[in-house]
């Protein structure tokens, strides 16, 4: 029998439905469940059709190996389970063997995971590529360029900590054996208001905490930077910190990356000057100043940071203190020269950073581009498009806005394309096709893009319009020519009293976009979309000697001064919109939609109602419906066969003819409706999923009827084989057996006369034995006669010697009444049991000195020992926590001393006796080991409120003290640190874990008479229960979180109107003084 091929396909050991096309029944409960089940199993990847589906995990999988990407090398996309590296495998090689250049389109909102699948398909590309060092050269580059443009572009956000805050597109090229030559990468709309400004729970962008984390001493002090972060008016302080994320390790990776791509080293040295630069700019403030004739005009308060600036940039510090006092205004021949206010100072600070960040970032990708450009001819292209996904935020401005027009031309396009390919393919194959109704939401596009009455056309009508214009102007005109929009909404225009929603405000406008409607604050639409940056300004950055400042403003140039106004920011993105919509159009796509299955970035969880949202506004049931209008499924008339070759008995085992006319007779013999599927050119068209499904469960039901006959052939022939094997093996044992029998048999006589023979031998050697142990016992008798004898006679001669040694004995005799006479009156001296009586009797002879020492140490350890086994186990656990206080506050904490002699009582409460804690006894069902009554240090003005102190094994817990009701409850667990001051006073602060549920209002301020017991008791339970040390922090000056805010707590010396009562007082959003006597 010839060996049976087997091949695995998408339908093998399937975890719900892998394709989305054969989910039956097919509705919006059933598409959001399939996608659940399919997640807990950790299948992140779904299909539909050629589209991949891809759910966040937020952790890592093993599904990325190099032995992942050589299973899906060179497979068909359905030959196994759905995953990234499928589509990829398809992408590359449609564009290595049939010269088609391809897209790769990654959508979805964001945190989604867009940037790491664009990863993912970058990486497999590389692995699956040729090898070679000039090819591994230019994927190391193309890799490599990610982490530079992350760091430059990518910022945490309150829904992504590593959210890309620019739009890309990179055309990877190849050569004709499909090697890569290089890229082209194309960066669309960096958001550049957040170098100034940051939301709430927000980051800059990631490079300015990397370098500040990552740098060197030396390298900071040479770019004029310190450390801390808090230096810089730029930098958002509540989240500084992102957990999981080392922004050290990352600048190195950065700095190693930039070499990698190319960059030399006097290059990255000038673009962190610019960071540098960017950086300090914050730090200018300005002062008003009245001038002679009434004008008001501003002066820089601290010019220390603009001399540094001046410094690293290279700038005459009188040509940029001038710049941001003055603006010139010129109009053909005419120039006026204005003072600015404080208000436009800053706004000419906060124009130049965003400008030199914006320009510094084109720059780089400039810069990576002649790195990574292509230096031979190229003849395929693979573009991967990582753009910002649909954003609905609290507050939506024109950055929201314009993402989402964006997202609005991909969702077009994606329809456009899809339907075009399923209609090209039925054409293809000689189908009949249906046609299908869907949403075309060209309706919205046009409602913003439109050249005459688009929101874009009229914000740079609004903008380029004389007179006084501003953000209330132009909500006015989009009231008056949007009003009718079906898809606008206002709260003036002239359908508002349609409107249910009254909450909208009066400054918004709200769209209806395919992702659901979306509301936005027209304040700042008119300043973002001008993006103006006085001419002073580009003048004096052309003036600097840093050569690469210098390259960023052009037109600071005096020879090259254009009166024309310069294109507006929404004009130039819809530009390069058109343009990434028209080289989209020439490609093969290919589309990763990414789903957020949770906004708290954790993994193992599935919001049912946030990715339902998503699948709405992806459309992702309009394209079921597309895949399915006319038939479900497809599949080529060979890999059919080979499937489900075995439910006929004509085409079982081989099947000799053509692969159509073999699925023809296998699906005639089956018996299916002939309206249930449709013979193409080269495939086979099945419109129903339950076709598909029975024909699966016919062939799962063959199988194992053919296992079946496998197994009782295969035990046949085993038994038959066996029988044989037993047949010879036992000849081959009785002979075996018989010389084994013989060999026992000699070796039996051969060990008998070896006995004998032993005997023998043991009886002459003990005989002769005997004979000389008696001829030496007689020389040892004579010997012994004549010692003796001789002993006698000198004993005879040498008596009268012997009185020469008694002074010996009697000195030896003496010294042992001595010391006999010393320990019988040491029995009688012995002091006290107790272990602090130091008293011990005299020694009464010098030589006795090292001996009574020794014994006045061992007797003081006896009496220790007896001591200690008096104590009950309560009191070894009293001196326990005492002697744990004096290792965490000896010498540490001023009040320590004063609290040695009290004894540590826990219970100052008598919580259990007391009706009027009745409610809060029963409240309580663990052990309570401190019930105290604090002072609670307001948040707001540092006053102080009494509470009662509760600490259980595993919670603490606050409660008023009038009515017992818990107030607050804190788990063990979410207690990170306690900070308390050096001095004589009682206040300390619980620091609580950052994200957890008790932590929502910020740390705790207390002041308490018993502060070194609490800390203490705090400290031994926390250990005991979480088993690592609680960190006790003792310093003067600490950081206290308050709600959103870090306070800075303060301690100073100083006179009291209370006498010795430490004062605590709110002094600013900021500091919390405690003034200590």
């Amino acid at each position: 029998m010839a060996k049976m091929e087997v091949k695995t396909s998408l339908l093998d050991n399937m975890i719900g439905v892998g394709d989305m096309v054969l989910l039956e029944p097919l509705s919006e409960e059933t598409f959001i469940n399939n996608l659940k089940k399919r997640f807990d199993h950790n299948e992140i990847y779904t299909y539909i059709g050629s589209v991949v589906i891809s759910v966040n995990p937020y952790r890592s999988l093993p599904i990325y190996s190099p032995e992942k990407v050589e299973d899906y090398r060179n497979r068909n996309f359905y030959e196994l389970s759905p995953h990234i590296f499928a589509l990829s495998d398809e992408a590359y090689r449609s564009l290595r063997d049939q010269d088609k250049d391809q897209c790769i389109l990654i959508t979805g909102e964001s945190g989604a995971g867009k940037t790491e699948a664009s990863k993912l398909v970058m990486s497999y590309v590389a692995a699956v590529c040729g090898k070679g060092a000039e090819v591994n050269q230019v994927k190391e580059q193309l890799l490599q360029s990610n982490p530079v443009l992350e760091a430059f572009g990518n910022a945490k956000t309150v829904r992504n900590d590593n959210s890309s805050r620019f739009g890309k597109y990179m055309d990877i090229e190849f050569d004709f054996k499909g090697d890569p030559l290089g890229g082209v990468i194309s960066n669309y709309l960096l958001e550049k208001s957040r170098v100034v400004k940051q939301p709430r729970g927000e980051r800059n962008f990631h490079v300015f905490y990397q370098l500040l984390s990552g740098a060197s001493e030396e390298l900071l002090n040479k770019l004029k930077l310190e450390r801390d972060f808090s230096r810089y008016n730029y930098l958002s302080l509540d989240s500084a910190k992102v957990n999981g994320v080392d922004d050290a390790a990352n600048f190195r990776t950065v700095r190693n990356a930039m070499q990698i791509v190319g960059f030399m080293d006097h290059e990255t040295e000038s673009v962190l000057e610019v960071v540098a630069a960017v950086l300090k700019l914050g730090n200018i403030e300005f002062k008003p100043e009245s001038r002679v004739n009434g004008l008001d005009e501003s002066k820089i308060k601290d010019k220390n940071e603009l001399k540094e600036i001046c410094e690293l940039t290279g700038i005459d510090q009188s040509v940029l203190e001038r710049a941001f006092s003055f603006r010139t205004v010129e109009a053909k021949q005419e120039k006026v020269s204005t003072t600015l206010n404080v208000a436009q100072a800053y706004y000419a600070r906060d124009a130049l950073a965003k400008n030199l960040y914006s320009r510094l970032f084109s720059w780089l990708v400039n810069r990576i581009n002649e790195s990574i450009k292509a230096q031979t001819k190229v003849r395929k292209v693979m573009g991967v498009l990582d753009i910002y996904g649909f954003e609905i935020f609290e507050d939506n401005s024109f950055e929201q806005f314009i993402i989402n027009y964006c997202n609005e031309k991909l969702q077009q396009i994606f329809i456009e394309l899809t339907l075009k390919e399923e209609q090209e393919e039925y054409i293809r194959e000689d189908i009949e096709w249906t046609h299908i109704d869907y949403f075309n939401n060209a309706i919205i596009c046009d409602l913003i893009e439109n050249n005459t009455n688009g929101i874009l056309a009229m914000l740079d009508e609004e903008c380029l319009r004389p007179g006084t214009v501003t953000d209330e102007t132009f909500l006015e005109k989009l009231n008056q020519v949007c009003a009718t929009h079906q898809h606008f909404e206002s709260r003036m225009s002239k359908c508002s009293r349609f409107l249910n929603d009254t909450s909208l405000p009066h400054s918004c406008f709200r769209i209806q976009h395919y992702a659901g409607k979306v509301l936005y604050q027209v304040e700042g639409f008119v300043d973002k979309n001008n993006d103006l940056l006085y001419r002073d300004l580009s003048q004096a950055m052309w003036k600097a000697g840093h050569s690469l400042i210098k390259s960023l403003f052009p037109e600071g140039n005096p020879a090259k001064i254009n009166l024309k106004r310069p294109p507006t920011a929404g004009s130039q993105f819809k530009a390069s919109v058109a343009t990434l919509m028209k080289n989209l159009q020439t490609k093969n796509p290919n589309y990763i939609r990414c789903i957020k299955p949770n906004d708290k970035k954790a993994a193992h969880i599935f919001n049912e109602a946030l990715v339902c949202h998503q699948v709405r506004y992806l459309g992702l049931l309009e394209n079921v419906r597309v895949r399915r209008a006319g038939y479900a499924f497809r599949q080529a008339y060979g890999p059919c066969l080979e499937r489900y070759k075995m439910l006929c008995k004509q085409t079982w085992p081989h099947w000799k003819g053509p692969a159509r006319s073999g699925v023809e007779v296998l699906f005639s013999e089956l018996e299916i409706p002939v309206e249930e599927y449709s013979f193409g050119r080269s495939k086979i068209f099945i419109r129903n999923p339950r076709t598909l499904f029975k024909l699966e469960d016919l062939r799962k039901q063959r199988l194992e009827d053919l296992a079946t006959l496998i197994q009782k052939i295969y035990r046949g022939w085993k038994c038959r084989t066996h029988f044989l094997l037993l047949k010879k093996s036992q000849i081959v044992i009785a002979a075996w057996y018989r010389r084994y029998a013989q060999q026992k048999r000699y070796q039996k006589i051969k060990s008998s006369a070896l006995v004998i023979q032993s005997y023998i031998r043991g009886w002459k050697a003990r005989k002769i034995l005997r004979e000389l142990k008696h001829q030496k016992r007689c020389r040892e008798a004579a010997t012994t006669i004549a010692a003796y004898w001789h002993g006698t006679q000198v004993r005879r001669e040498y008596r009268k010697f012997f009185r020469a040694n008694a002074g010996k004995k009697i000195y030896e005799f003496t010294l042992q009444r001595i010391v006999q006479k010393y320990f019988l009156e040491m029995k009688n001296k012995m002091p006290s049991l107790s272990p602090i009586d130091k008293n011990w009797p005299s020694r009464p002879y010098l030589f006795l000195d090292s001996t009574h020492k020794e014994l006045k140490r061992i007797f003081h350890l006896w009496r220790c020992k007896k001591y200690r086994d008096q104590f009950t186990d309560q009191q070894k656990l009293i001196y326990e926590e005492k002697l744990e206080a004096s290792e965490l506050f000896k010498d540490k904490k001023a009040l320590y001393p004063s609290s040695v002699g009290q004894p540590f009582q826990g219970a100052y409460l008598e919580i259990n006796k007391n009706p009027k804690y009745k409610k809060l006894k029963d409240a309580i069902e663990e052990k309570i080991i401190i019930a105290e009554v604090v002072n609670k240090i307001n948040r707001a003005n540092g006053k102080s409120t009494s509470r009662i102190f509760l600490l259980t094994n595993n919670n603490l817990l606050l409660a008023d003290q009038k009515s017992g009701q818990i107030k607050s409850e804190v788990p063990l667990v979410d207690v990170t640190k306690v900070s308390m001051s050096s001095q004589n006073d009682g206040f300390f602060a619980i620091h609580l874990k950052e994200g957890s549920e008790a932590a929502s209002k910020g740390d705790f301020l207390f002041s308490s008479d018993h502060l070194i017991e609490m800390a203490t008791k705090l400290y031994r339970t926390t250990l005991s229960q979480t088993k690592q040390k609680l960190n006790i922090e003792i310093s003067d000056e600490f950081l206290v979180q308050f709600r959103q805010d870090k306070v800075c707590v303060k301690f100073i010396q100083g006179n009291q109107k209370n006498g010795s009562v430490p004062m605590c007082k709110r002094k600013n959003n900021r500091l919390l003084e405690v003034a200590v006597p």
